[in-house]
């Protein structure tokens, strides 16, 4: 989500102080209503590695999207399947004529195992699928069993910072206050303002669709900001899960720690200290 042009607050983007101390890359990349992809991530970060390492640093990939960070320390087979309008508007509009139902039954004809996967209401991953299939004619889910097949891991160490739930959940709620203290409303104000419509892919990040919603009265500010706190605790829930399966990932114990202490254990980890 930093990758968006405007959308600072609700991304938790470093300050312009912070990256005169530490140079950041991969931020401020598109507009929102650009199109960014996973295949697009992975060139702008491959780019990134690039440069960091020919001025004799390593570059640090900080973040907790796991789909993003596999697509830049394994070796994926992405599908070159670039995001087509004219087949997404299509499906749209069969979707509207027909009902969601028989557009989960096209998916299902032609990838019964990515429509297992999916759920029926689904539309945005139901219409990537199709359009994948059309565009390459080969289904989502064999991309996805050449991606097992050819899983080659890219030697780095990754690390998952761990805390006691209770703390964990405390800090989310501590969190979104803090973003609606800076202007996180003010914000998506100033985007929907510029023509950034509450519908863009940028537009349905989390705690940007709960503002929109908010602005448009369809949802109370205060129950705007509750969702945005249940949101983000499930977010974090999903995280844990997906960095838990990945056999790589070294767990750091946070609670009782200051930055300094966590900083030190991931070094010795990375075996420089």
């Amino acid at each position: 989500m930093q990758v968006y042009r405007g959308m600072d607050i609700g991304t938790a983007k470093p300050t312009a102080d912070e990256q005169r101390e530490t140079p950041v890359h991969l931020i401020d990349v598109v507009d929102p209503d650009q199109e960014f992809t996973l295949v697009d991530y992975k060139k702008c970060a491959d780019r990134a590695f690039q440069e960091i390492r020919s001025r004799g640093k390593m570059p640090l990939l900080v973040g907790g999207t796991g789909l993003y960070m596999r697509s830049v320390t394994t070796v994926l087979d992405i599908p070159a399947a670039p995001p087509n309008q004219e087949l997404r508007d299509k499906w749209s509009a069969f979707a509207e004529t027909h009902g969601q139902q028989a557009l989960y039954d096209e998916l299902r004809s032609c990838d019964a195992e990515t429509a297992d996967r999916v759920h029926p209401n689904d539309r945005k991953r139901i219409i990537r699928a199709l359009e994948v299939f059309q565009l390459t004619n080969v289904p989502m889910s064999e991309w996805h069993r050449r991606n097992r097949e050819i899983h080659m891991e890219i030697p780095c160490l990754i690390v998952g910072l761990r805390q006691e739930r209770q703390a964990l959940v405390a800090k989310i709620n501590e969190r979104v206050e803090s973003m609606m203290e800076m202007g996180f409303l003010g914000e998506v104000r100033g985007l929907l303002d510029r023509g950034y419509g509450p519908d863009l892919k940028s537009m349905q990040g989390l705690g940007y669709k709960q503002l929109c919603r908010a602005l448009d009265g369809s949802l109370i500010i205060d129950a705007a900001v509750e969702e945005i706190k249940q949101q983000t605790r499930s977010y974090a829930r999903r995280q844990m899960i997906w960095f838990r399966g990945d056999s790589r990932t070294q767990w750091v114990d946070v609670d009782g720690k200051n930055p300094h202490e966590i900083a030190m254990t991931i070094t010795k980890l990375a075996g420089f200290a």
